[in-house]
């Protein structure tokens, strides 16, 4: 069978092009849902885009959380590359940002020797250039940032806490600083939730359930669920709210003195002056992820695997499965989640299925300031 061709002369050679080549190549761009046009008017799109005009657009579109985290490395490659057009980063000069970003990373208590910043940067450069390739401002191929690879994510050194350390912890916090009840009741409330940070600042009036006992938590990934809390953890939450001024269902419940909602800046304040009480705070650069380690480990050690996640709120994100396949079998509720609660604070709980095996109020009392984080001084479940 015969062929049909196109024969022409191309700068003095014979170019011969299979109309099949041509009909195979026509259907392979409508399948990527390409134009013939947008082919010839590629390389102008590309040249009119600049890294800055990228940033800005990125910025406006991705999470807040995202924006958080990959601002300062966006600001980072402004500064080195301010008059880039999109096209003119190079696989090399990404490889060399992360490198440079890793360098040049601010010291704090929790470095690792600028890895984190390492990885920061790689996925704030990775951002921008899926959505260049997304909105077709560069070909997949064209990404420099496709083939570089990804900073090896170190081993957490985080860890739960021994009792001792844990009572040691919660009695600086709870009176030491310029609000001592404030403090105590973050302590009591990652101790008692195993919330994340983000979990905790974004509590609002309307996510607690006084009659159940439960908070709705907000955290990681968008991921949200009904944690059990003690009556203590309850009450605290809402006197606290009433007393700085929350009225409306969205206020926020954790406040200031004056009445302004918590910022993250309060944790990072409140570790650094328990670090200087207590030094192994400041030497390991203990934060309040590792309080949710301790919580979560000794669930899991009384409890078993499956209340441990359902406890983290990891079963109510991704329903077990990248947790394993047995997940799936011995996935746990909040009733569950309930009956831990009640042993590690000594208190009943509504939705626990059985009550707890010492009481709260059988332990001496604590000051008025220390009252609301007695379970870090009280709970055999953490203190032995």
């Amino acid at each position: 069978m015969q062929n049909s061709c196109n024969t022409t002369y191309v700068e003095g050679r014979l170019d011969m092009t299979n109309d099949d080549d041509l009909a195979a190549a026509r259907l392979l761009l409508r399948r990527m849902g390409i134009s013939p046009s947008e082919l010839i008017d590629f390389e102008q799109r590309v040249t009119c885009m600049s890294l800055r005009q990228l940033v800005s657009t990125v910025s406006a579109v991705v999470p807040v959380g995202s924006r958080r985290v990959f601002a300062p490395y966006w600001r980072k490659a402004l500064k080195v590359w301010p008059d880039a057009q999109v096209g003119e980063i190079s696989f090399a000069d990404v490889v060399w940002f992360i490198q440079h970003a890793k360098e040049t990373a601010v010291v704090r208590r929790t470095s690792r020797g600028g890895h984190y910043a390492a990885e920061h940067a790689y996925a704030a450069m990775r951002c921008l250039f899926r959505y260049a390739v997304g909105n077709r401002l560069l070909s997949p191929w064209e990404d420099p940032t496709a083939e570089v690879i990804k900073p090896k994510r170190l081993a957490s050194n985080r860890r739960a806490l021994q009792p001792e350390l844990v009572e040691e912890i919660v009695e600086v916090a709870s009176t030491t600083g310029n609000d001592p009840h404030l403090d105590a009741l973050l302590m009591r409330t990652h101790i008692e939730t195993a919330a994340r940070r983000g979990g905790a600042l974004a509590l609002r009036l309307r996510d607690l359930d006084p009659d159940q006992c439960q908070v709705f938590l907000r955290q990681k990934g968008g991921s949200s669920h009904w944690q059990p809390v003690s009556r203590t953890l309850m009450t605290g939450f809402q006197e606290h709210a009433y007393v700085r001024g929350a009225r409306d269902p969205d206020d926020g419940v954790l406040r200031y003195h004056n009445g302004r909602p918590l910022s993250a800046r309060r944790y990072d304040n409140l570790w650094s002056r328990v670090g200087e009480y207590v030094p192994t705070v400041r030497s390991q650069g203990v934060t309040t992820h590792w309080l949710r380690h301790t919580t979560l480990t000794w669930v899991e050690r009384a409890y078993g695997y499956g209340v441990a996640m359902a406890y983290a709120g990891h079963a109510a994100a991704t329903g077990g499965l990248s947790h394993g396949v047995t997940a799936v079998y011995v996935k746990a509720d909040i009733y569950d989640v309930a009956t831990a609660l009640a042993e590690l604070t000594g208190e009943e709980h509504p939705l626990a299925l059985v009550p707890p095996t010492w009481r709260a109020d059988a332990v001496p009392e604590s000051t008025p300031e220390t009252e609301i984080a007695s379970i870090g001084a009280g709970a055999p479940a953490l203190v032995g």
